[in-house]
């Protein structure tokens, strides 16, 4: 396995302006908004920040808290780019801000392993910007969330986008199961990425818990792969998970189709000072 620091950098609609003292200052789009950051230990560039918005976090440790926003900020949101993608960035009740910018290296690196219809499968896709992402190159994408919020969301993106005609399947279904469906249904894939939550429920009230259903569901995704498949992208939040646990389930699942295995932290880069702050572990196996 090889051992990597993924680093997001900053682009035009976004940037980690500056991180100390369990917070972190970011700039989304016009907005700068300030959030909870257990990792950021260390004192921040700056005393002084100005912001947009704040989010006051809970004192249990599974979160909850609240956003403080000045009167400018929509609450319906407004509009951000990455590359060729338009979306729609938002405060939402879960702290973040209706998509995770520190996946886009993740999204670059795909882009440049998807040729033109390739069909690709992103579970637990959320909102769709990584969807839109590789649909910009020309793949066929199979989009599953539980949430039907958040594959609205995705469909408005697509809109957003000029992709609406894109060749994109929008699931509203568990993930693990509709995998499951689609080894019955003898489908493949030559690309999946999927970003599990710690826990979750499904749309019929199925239970996700991570540490118990990861296993089985990367096994089924390795029977929707073949020798021609590209790749399989698996990233992790929040959990007292190794990097080097998830990279080693990986190869395993992964050693009859031979690649590579790489593993580590993802991280995003301040403009402040350079500085690293992590975010997310991740495996990926590929064949290049």
């Amino acid at each position: 396995m090889q051992l990597q620091t993924l680093i997001a950098e900053s682009w035009d609609d976004y940037g980690l302006v500056d991180s100390g003292h369990g917070r972190k200052l970011e700039r989304y789009g016009r907005f700068r908004f300030i959030r909870p950051e257990p990792q950021a230990m260390w004192a921040p560039a700056s005393e002084n920040w100005e912001a947009d918005g704040d989010f006051i976090g809970a004192s249990d440790e599974d979160g909850g808290g609240k956003w403080h926003l000045s009167r400018d900020v929509p609450w319906g949101g407004w509009h951000m780019r990455w590359e060729e993608v338009r979306f729609t960035a938002q405060n939402t009740p879960f702290r973040h801000l209706a998509f995770f910018p520190d996946m886009a290296p993740q999204w670059t690196w795909m882009r440049e392993r998807t040729e033109p219809e390739a069909e690709v499968m992103n579970l637990f896709g959320y909102t769709g910007v990584g969807t839109l992402a590789l649909a910009a190159k020309g793949a066929r994408l199979t989009h599953v969330d539980a949430s039907k919020k958040s594959v609205e969301a995705g469909k408005a993106n697509a809109f957003l986008s000029d992709m609406a005609d894109r060749p994109i399947r929008w699931m509203v279904d568990d993930a693990a199961k509709f995998t499951a469906r689609e080894v019955r249904r003898g489908r493949r894939y030559d690309g999946i990425f999927l970003d599990p939550p710690k826990f979750g429920r499904g749309p019929t009230g199925e239970i996700w818990r991570l540490e118990e259903n990861l296993p089985a569901l990367i096994a089924d995704c390795r029977r929707l792969l073949d020798e021609k498949s590209r790749f399989l992208v698996l990233t992790v939040y929040a959990v007292r998970m190794s990097a080097l646990a998830i990279g080693e389930l990986l190869r395993q699942t992964m050693a009859d189709l031979g690649g590579t295995i790489e593993v580590g932290e993802m991280a995003v880069r301040e403009e402040a000072r350079g500085l690293l702050l992590p975010t997310a572990i991740f495996a990926r196996w590929s064949r290049d």
